[in-house]
């Protein structure tokens, strides 16, 4: 082999495992069925090991970190909020700066990082985002007193701001009290699998709580 062709198929290998370690960083594609917590680690076991390390540093349920991303964004990596309609049906701005995984803004996701020195996280970035997500939650419930284990009102600070949260307009209803339910009843399937699960790293997950 001369040494043009070795040159060449190193390169082609070097973009493949680049490829690859994007992938397990979280850079792919969401989960096949998002409805499975068991499933979910199954295929990504990156974010398995990502999620358990956030438990343990930020005292916030696997089951209830998963259920914040999975209502934010689905688990799209670069997910954003839709345009608004412009002038004449053209695509206006976007409502705010939300973006990836965890749809955190571009202030918040400063403080993050400013916080906690974690200099270089991304959004787009399943390990990042999901620490993110543990950060304000952990920040949550410190500040307003929220219960640990209550995704219902830690989403609810979450979205609504720890400010937002403690002036309570949430309380007469509307969309946050809706979403929050929907969030807090996920959590609850993701920790009912969570325990069952019996193929892949969750498997461990009772044992590790």
């Amino acid at each position: 082999m001369n040494i043009s062709r070795m040159i060449r198929y190193s390169r082609w290998f070097l973009i493949v495992c680049l490829f690859i370690s994007l992938l397990g960083c979280g850079f792919g594609g969401p989960p096949s069925n998002t409805a499975d917590a068991c499933k979910i680690f199954q295929e990504k076991r990156s974010w398995y090991r990502a999620a358990v390390a956030t438990e343990r540093k930020w005292r916030i349920p696997v089951p209830i970190l998963m259920s914040v991303i999975k209502k934010e964004s689905s688990f799209q990596a670069k997910a954003r909020p839709k345009r608004k309609k412009g002038f004449l049906g053209l695509p206006g701005p976007r409502p705010s700066t939300a973006f990836g995984y965890a749809q955190a803004k571009n202030e918040t996701w400063g403080d993050y990082i400013k916080r906690t020195k974690n200099r270089g996280a991304s959004r787009s970035n399943f390990r990042d985002a999901i620490d993110f997500v543990g950060w304000y939650l952990d920040t949550a419930a410190r500040t307003n007193g929220i219960s640990r284990n209550s995704a219902h009102n830690l989403y609810i600070s979450y979205h609504e701001g720890f400010t937002g949260y403690r002036i309570g307009r949430w309380r007469s209803g509307g969309f946050v009290v809706g979403a929050a339910a929907a969030v807090q009843k996920q959590a609850n399937v993701y920790a009912q699998q969570l325990q069952n699960c019996r193929r892949g790293p969750a498997r461990r997950y009772r044992r590790i709580r």
